[in-house]
């Protein structure tokens, strides 16, 4: 299944985002450092859906906020938060939208139950590739469209890590046919999920820090989750 190609980070923000594209932008006149310490001090918190352990996913955060930093000349300072910290790894859009805190790293196929379509934002079962999923959302018109999906939630996301292909999933005992997916109790989201209870599969909703644990005790018979050296280190 080729499905979270892309946002498993979709940075998720207030309005006042704008702020973070314009730092990017070429201005007219150089920018001296002297200039730079005229500009406002701001300080944001990011909510995000990962454990601080997972350096691909929380790292892809923390990079993101050192390269504000850097390019604000430390004026800019986002201080990204582990999942169950400010809210649970599936809570981020959420606690960004009602203004908890201004911004969030998050992926968008974990909020399919408030727009289906957002699972675009992501990947979908036999989708795009990562180099297809940004050639759509960069020059294919798929970030405007994005973004008149978040439009009604109150929030502007833009692109921000691109894990490639899952890798299907880690199962309890092995997948032979069809049939053996029957009942099968598996954490999986999005449209990948729909596809899967269609299958006959017990489709689950965790966040990362639960997937461990119930896999552990028995609650779960398997799950997808990122990339081979998250999952081994999500364990």
């Amino acid at each position: 299944m080729n499905r979270r190609l892309f946002l498993s980070a979709t940075a998720l923000c207030s309005t006042g985002v704008a702020t973070l594209s314009a730092c990017s932008r070429p201005q007219s006149n150089q920018t001296t450092p002297a200039a730079h310490s005229t500009f406002p001090a701001v300080q944001w918190k990011m909510a995000t859906s990962w454990p601080k352990k997972l350096d691909i996913l929380f790292g892809g955060a923390e990079r993101l906020a050192q390269r504000v930093k850097s390019m604000t000349q430390g004026r800019f300072v986002i201080t990204p938060y582990p999942a169950g910290e400010i809210a649970s790894g599936l809570e981020v859009l959420d606690v960004v939208a009602n203004g908890t805190v201004e911004c969030g790293h998050t992926a968008s196929y974990y909020y399919v139950d408030k727009n289906p379509a957002l699972a675009f934002g992501t990947n979908v079962p036999f989708g795009l590739s990562a180099h297809q999923q940004n050639a759509w959302l960069y020059y294919g018109g798929g970030l405007e469209a994005m973004q008149q999906l978040y439009k009604p939630l109150g929030i502007i996301n833009f692109p921000a890590g691109n894990t490639g292909a899952q890798m299907g999933g880690w199962f309890r005992k092995r997948i032979n046919q069809p049939a053996d997916l029957s009942a099968l109790k598996m954490r999986i989201p999005g449209l990948g999920g729909e596809v899967m209870k269609r299958l006959g599969v017990d489709v689950q909703m965790l966040a990362d820090d639960e997937i461990a644990p119930a896999l552990l005790a028995n609650k779960i018979d398997a799950a997808e989750w990122n990339n081979p050296y998250d999952d081994d280190k999500s364990e």
